[in-house]
This record gives structure tokens, C-alpha cells and sequence, in this order.
């Protein structure tokens, strides 16, 4: 199995992710969270926990824990400190990657950070998004940036939207999303693409393998 480092897993979304990733035969969550009692909920589930605040270096993260083979990052600030952790803190976590080997990264980011300037609302965090998205691209890690519309708390569909670029906006859950992060994570899907997701009537992995060899 894998070691996935999910950053941000205290998260709504986040927990998501590791509970997924705890319930998949591929993949083994690491927790990263920034207080020493963040990690009792995942403790109580045997879940892998490390100490880290993006804020600050996170290089340690990687000598802390066990071997981490790749990067989930679905950290956010909640719109309080989108330049230190949506922004500064996504570059810390991809350099010190980089430094250790990891394999993949795939980046939770939001629809509209292609082009903030053209959204009314969340600017600051919208800029935020695009910057780190573009330094992963150029950072030489194979990627994926996922760009989901807006957030809802709705159940598992498995069943989605996607595309390079949707010409729309839409809604769609934080399971779905949280599905679909861990499914890109797998090696023969979404390598160094960006894809924007919302409801919809495809299943993820179906919708996945098409772009990929679309891509191919």
C-alpha cells in the first residue's frame, strides 16, 4: 500500500479524504495536523498521524512519518490566511515533495483560480489558489489540481462532471470530491493534468480514465 500525506485532514473535506483513503486496499492515510489534539480523532480510528503547520517548514513532516509515497493537499485557511497557507504553506509542502521523492501531488484547488481576476468574489483566495496551483505546475512533480465548484454537504453519488475546463458553474458534494481526490491519486489517471468536476451522471472513474486518455 501507499502512503498518502493528506494535508488540511482536519478539515471538513479533509476527513473525508482519510476516511476514503482508510476504506481503500490501494492507500494509507497520513494525517498531517497542526495541534497535538487534532490527533485523537484519527488515533481512535488507527489512523496515521503527523504534526505539521504550513505556516511554517514542514520538511520534518517527511522524517516524522513513515515513507510518504504521495501528497494530498486539501489545506485551507477558511479565507483568514489565504497567503500564508492556501498559498505559501501549498509551496512549502511542494518543495519539501520534491525534495523527498514523492511521486505524485495532487492539489484540491477551486474552480475560478484559473482566472481570479474574473470572479467577483473570494479574489484574495481565488489568487491564492492560482498561485500555488502554478507554482506545482511548474515545479517538475507530476500533478493533478482538482477544481471543484461550490461545496456542498451532500451524500456520495459517485457520479460526476468533469472537465479540463466547464464552461458552467455547478454544485457538488464533499464526498464526491473527496472520492474523487483519492481516486486521482492512483498511477494511470490525471497525470500532470488540471480538471475542473461538479455533479453529474458519470461515474468518477469512468470520467477520470476518459481524460486520461483523452491526454494519452
Amino acid at each position: 500500500m501507499e502512503n498518502i500525506l493528506v494535508a488540511g485532514a482536519n478539515g471538513t473535506t479533509g476527513k473525508k479524504i482519510v476516511d476514503f483513503l482508510n476504506e481503500s486496499q490501494y492507500f494509507n492515510p497520513i494525517a498531517m495536523v497542526r495541534k497535538e489534539e487534532q490527533q485523537a480523532y484519527f488515533k481512535a480510528k488507527n489512523i496515521d498521524t503527523v504534526l505539521g503547520d504550513l505556516e511554517e517548514d514542514v520538511s520534518h513532516v517527511f522524517k516524522d512519518s513513515k515513507r510518504i509515497d504521495k501528497v494530498l493537499f486539501a489545506a485551507g485557511s477558511g479565507g483568514k490566511k489565504v497567503v500564508e497557507v492556501d498559498q505559501e504553506g501549498a509551496k512549502r509542502l511542494i518543495d519539501a515533495s520534491n525534495k523527498n521523492g514523492v511521486k505524485k501531488f495532487v492539489m484540491l484547488s477551486s474552480m475560478g483560480a484559473d482566472q481570479p481576476e474574473k470572479v467577483e468574489q473570494l479574489q484574495d483566495y481565488l489568487k491564492a489558489k492560482h498561485n500555488a496551483d502554478v507554482y506545482l505546475k511548474s515545479s517538475g512533480l507530476n500533478y493533478a489540481i482538482v477544481r471543484p465548484g461550490s461545496l456542498t454537504n451532500g451524500e456520495l453519488t459517485n457520479a460526476i462532471t468533469l472537465e479540463e475546463k466547464l464552461h458552467t458553474r455547478g454544485e457538488i458534494s464533499r464526498n464526491d470530491v473527496a472520492q474523487t481526490l483519492v481516486e486521482t491519486l492512483n498511477d494511470d489517471v490525471a497525470n500532470n493534468v488540471t480538471f475542473e468536476i461538479i455533479k453529474g451522471h458519470t461515474q468518477i472513474g469512468e470520467a477520470l480514465n476518459k481524460m486520461s486518455s483523452v491526454k494519452a
